[in-house]
Formats: C-alpha cells, sequence, structure tokens
C-alpha cells in the first residue's frame, strides 16, 4: 500500500493520536517536515491520502510552501486522493477549495465542547454523540467552500469542521496527546490570551486532560477510520 504523507508546518505539532491511529491499523505513513525544509511532493501520485497538521502562521501568509501546498490539495480532490486538515490544515484546505481565512471572533484555546451536526446524507455521523471534549489552539477560522457540508460546531466558532467529497477538515485539535498538550502550553510560555470564556489558562487544560483526552480520542477513532476507508490503496 502507498503511504499516507502527513504534512508537518512546525516541530512540535507532530501527528500524535493518528500516527498511534494509523500505526494500529498497520498504515504506512511518511512525514514530511515543512519546518525542517523538506519539499511537498509535485503530484499526488503514489501516495494513498494526505494530512496536513497544524501551525502558528496562517493560510494568509506570505510564505513559499503554502501556494503548492493549496495546489496539491485541489489536485488530490480532483484525482480522488483523500486529504485531513487539524486546524491550520483545515484552513488549508479550505482556502484551496474557494473557502475564506479570517479571524474567528474570539481566540480559542484549551479544552471546549463540539457539537456534531448531523447531515441526512453522513450515516456515520450517528456513530458520535451529539458532543464530545475537543482541544483547541486557534485565532483564525475558515468559511465552508462551495459544497461543503458542516459536521462539527460550537458557540465559539461556528465552523469546526466539514466535508467535501473525500476531503476533511477540522478546526479542533483531535489528534491531541497529553505530551503533545503539555508540550505545546510549555513552549507557549507566557504567549497564551488571558483567560476567558473561549480560553481556559495552562492549569486547567492540564486538570482536565484525565476526564476529556479519552472521550476525544474514541471521537477521533470515529472520523479517521471513515477516512482510512477513502484511501486510494
Amino acid at each position: 500500500m502507498n503511504p499516507v504523507l502527513i504534512i508537518r508546518h512546525i516541530e512540535n505539532e507532530g501527528p500524535g493520536y493518528l500516527a498511534e491511529f494509523l500505526d494500529q491499523q498497520k498504515i504506512p505513513h511518511k512525514l514530511v517536515k515543512i519546518d525542517q525544509g523538506q519539499a511537498l511532493p509535485d503530484s499526488v501520485d503514489h501516495i494513498a491520502g494526505l494530512v496536513f497538521m497544524g501551525g502558528t502562521m496562517s493560510v494568509n501568509d506570505d510564505l513559499p510552501w503554502i501556494p503548492p501546498a493549496l495546489a496539491l490539495i485541489r489536485q488530490a480532490h480532483q484525482c480522488g486522493v483523500p486529504v485531513l486538515g487539524h486546524c491550520l490544515g483545515g484552513q488549508l484546505i479550505a482556502k484551496a477549495l474557494g473557502g475564506t481565512v479570517s479571524d474567528n471572533p474570539v481566540k480559542e484555546f484549551g479544552w471546549q465542547p463540539v457539537s456534531v451536526c448531523r447531515q441526512p446524507n453522513l450515516d456515520w455521523l450517528t456513530s458520535l454523540p451529539e458532543e464530545f471534549p475537543a482541544f483547541h489552539w486557534h485565532g483564525e477560522t475558515f468559511s465552508l467552500p462551495p459544497g461543503a457540508q458542516r459536521i462539527l460546531t460550537n458557540q465559539h466558532c461556528a465552523n469546526q469542521g466539514f466535508v467535501l467529497d473525500q476531503l476533511m477538515a477540522l478546526q479542533c485539535h483531535i489528534e491531541m496527546t497529553e505530551t503533545l498538550i503539555r508540550t505545546w502550553i510549555k513552549d507557549a510560555d507566557d504567549s497564551l490570551p488571558a483567560p476567558s470564556p473561549s480560553v481556559q489558562s495552562p492549569a486547567a487544560m492540564i486538570r482536565e486532560i484525565d476526564t476529556k483526552l479519552a472521550p476525544m480520542q474514541r471521537a477521533a477513532d470515529v472520523f479517521y477510520s471513515l477516512w482510512i476507508g477513502w484511501l486510494k490503496k
């Protein structure tokens, strides 16, 4: 089987629980480290699927790798190669397919619940609870590109996720592990926004790992199980 290509944009935004899931399913995957100057492929040939992780930059920044990333996503869509995006990755998918990325009304950091948007033609959504905890780390958000269906929302950010054909874009971070959460908090140092209804303190984020990580990963199993069913063999 061809590998899943996972695109990393900064060092501490690795695939986390997604890599564990792919390993459990014996699905080969390869990490492309944009943060270390590794180049994106020119083609989706010999790739089973594409995953774009998060990052502190904006998709609207003038960075040399963003236009090739958008072009690769459009090529994957045209060729039926599934694409999965987390946070910045979801924003890349949205922009590549005609959506926009702009400031969210509020910054969202830490644990916040997300609600599942039931869709009559997406039966797999019934495998999810009506609401589950998710981890958030963003100040921007995407609009829905033409033809996309919203699958997740919450009170702080209307578009927490969408699907379009074999592409899945998520604003929230369902790929988190305890190690990733603790690393992000440590690396953020004092740069996190002040606590508010949409921003948790670092202490609160860590305190809630014990109760919220497991239900989020159970939900991640549903999303990732669907997505690997789309992989090109």
